[in-house]
């Protein structure tokens, strides 16, 4: 099945990610994906002219394989937001082959744990990753994203406007490191502050 959306979110780097998911609960949230490992392919031209541009293509493996291609980000009040087309295919590897054989290569493997909640139309997400632990919230509404980061009592003036692969390179580059995916397997020996990603915790640390 195709599908087509445009996507709004904001991220934002997370202390205490036990104690966000008790406030998703204590607030009705459904839980409509178990924590889970997921695996991401990013592909690109071999002059690199999607990430050049802003655009991205990227196989994801979790509960299932998606496809997916995103155009350019703009910002709407502080909401990363682009347009993303997403399909699932069946065999991952043959989808690989379709992409290589097109004249794609394959530019980063990145691994993340992650729960997925739904809250008021928005799906709220705890993610896990190497260099750190984090949360997306997307939905259709900016404004609707914001007041849900209110109630969560998370610092609106800390959300991320960076990618996880463009914190993933302003970590590198900070710490002059030549790492070529990002994965726990990488980051087992490697020892991550804030001040190498260049974040600050959005927890609100009344409500911790």
């Amino acid at each position: 099945m195709n599908h087509e959306s445009i996507e709004k979110e904001v991220k934002f780097y997370i202390n205490n990610l036990a104690a966000l998911r008790e406030r998703l609960i204590a607030l009705g949230a459904l839980q409509v994906q178990a924590r889970t490992r997921e695996i991401n392919y990013r592909f690109d031209t071999p002059d690199l002219s999607l990430s050049k541009t802003g655009r991205a293509l990227r196989l994801r493996q979790d509960q299932k394989c998606i496809l997916t291609f995103k155009g350019p980000t703009s910002l709407e009040d502080g909401v990363r937001v682009r347009a993303e087309y997403e399909v699932e295919v069946s065999d991952i590897e043959n989808a690989q082959a379709i992409l290589t054989g097109l004249g794609y290569i394959q530019t980063v493997i990145y691994e993340k744990y992650r729960a997925a909640y739904r809250y008021n139309e928005l799906e709220i997400t705890l993610d896990e990753l190497p260099y750190g632990n984090f949360s997306e919230i997307e939905g259709t509404d900016s404004a609707a994203i914001q007041a849900a980061a209110r109630v969560l009592a998370l610092n609106w003036e800390a959300c991320i406007q960076a990618s996880y692969l463009e914190l993933f390179d302003r970590f590198k580059k900070n710490r002059a490191l030549t790492l070529t995916d990002l994965t726990f397997k990488d980051f087992a020996s490697i020892a991550v502050t804030i001040q190498d990603l260049g974040v600050k915790p959005a927890d609100i640390p009344a409500y911790l």
